[in-house]
């Protein structure tokens, strides 16, 4: 079915239903629901290429993240394609499980289907892959991970100031504080590292009896799986066992904590009572443990359409200034940090 098969059934100009079609305001709403009306019982369907010749947009947007496992991410995904959708965009999804060669595909991937923009979550090792949108014009928004030296906007998590109030807000009676972290040189863990020492020092706790611990991976190792609680169980049994447990623990992700908190009932040790425990992600479980979670509750959605706003205005306004947003997560108390009175 062609757009002269439509205007032949409902007896008008080609022009007419074409505009009616792409949802103009110089056709009437009566005459634009008989023409979609039409075109639906025929199958009409648009030539998105014929389109994006007249027009000069493709309306794709790339999407690139690195693990879609990360509940993080998954939310992020469901965001930014339902604002692209009620913009009129199609979204491109695209996966580099932390890897710079899988990155270099991607971004060769975004040229050879010539999107419109880019929003997309860097690996961060070695940002010259971007170089090639900027030479072709292409407009990026980077979102959770930022590469400044690009001068693309930018929309983040406030991970350090999260962070710092959660250590913050325990901190009465605490000497001793651990913060377990993925080993990944990226920009979110070195904010919640910064975070936590930084609340150290602001709240009196000991910095020297308290610990950073890298826990590796298998992330690192570019597995497309989410965290896993033995990700970190098992390191920290053997912390425990081998030194005085410490006040408090702070987990990296929630994945994370579920591990800690086994680690640490196996060890004879209780929560909230020997250890407080406060997470980061606020996942779907962490209010159903026993006891339920404390945790950092992220606002994937807002960075999501965020980030597809700015997106849009940028490929509207090449010229316009660069845009910085980090988003506060917020903090959800619950059990694992309230000791009793």
């Amino acid at each position: 079915m062609t757009l002269q098969d439509v205007a032949d059934a409902v007896g008008l100009s080609v022009n007419t239903v074409s505009r009616a079609l792409a949802g103009k305001s110089q056709v009437s709403e009566r005459t634009r629901d008989t023409i979609r009306a039409e075109a639906a019982r025929l199958g009409y369907v648009p030539n998105s290429h014929a389109r994006s010749l007249v027009s000069g947009r493709t309306m794709v947007i790339g999407l690139v993240i690195t693990n879609p496992s990360n509940p993080f991410y998954a939310a992020l995904i469901s965001a930014v394609e339902q604002r692209c959708r009620r913009s009129g965009y199609s979204v491109l999804l695209l996966v580099t499980e932390e890897s710079e060669a899988n990155e270099g595909e991607a971004v060769q991937q975004l040229l050879t289907y010539g999107v419109d923009g880019v929003i997309a979550i860097p690996v961060q090792h070695n940002g010259d892959s971007w170089s090639r949108l900027v030479a072709a014009k292409i407009p990026v928004v980077f979102v959770s991970r930022d590469l400044p030296d690009f001068g693309f906007d930018f929309v983040g998590i406030d991970a350090e100031a999260g962070v710092a109030e959660a250590v913050e807000r325990v901190a009465a009676g605490i000497d001793r504080a651990w913060l377990f972290e993925e080993d990944l040189r990226i920009s979110t863990t070195e904010a919640r590292i910064a975070g936590f020492r930084r609340a150290l020092d602001s709240s009196g706790i000991d910095q020297q009896r308290s610990l950073v611990i890298k826990v590796q991976t298998r992330r690192a190792a570019g597995a497309s799986q989410p965290w896993r609680p033995d990700d970190a169980h098992q390191m920290a049994a053997n912390l425990i066992t081998a030194q005085n447990h410490p006040d408090l623990i702070v987990a990296g992700n929630d994945y994370f904590a579920l591990g800690i908190l086994k680690a640490l009932r196996e060890c004879g040790l209780s929560v909230p009572g020997d250890v407080l425990l406060v997470g980061y992600g606020d996942h779907p479980f962490a209010a159903y443990l026993d006891p339920a979670l404390t945790t950092l509750r992220l606002p994937a959605e807002e960075v999501g359409t965020t980030a597809v706003d700015y997106l849009l205005e940028r490929v509207a306004d090449p010229s316009s200034p660069r845009r910085t947003q980090l988003l506060r997560p917020e903090l959800v108390e619950r059990g694992s940090s309230r000791r009793s009175a």
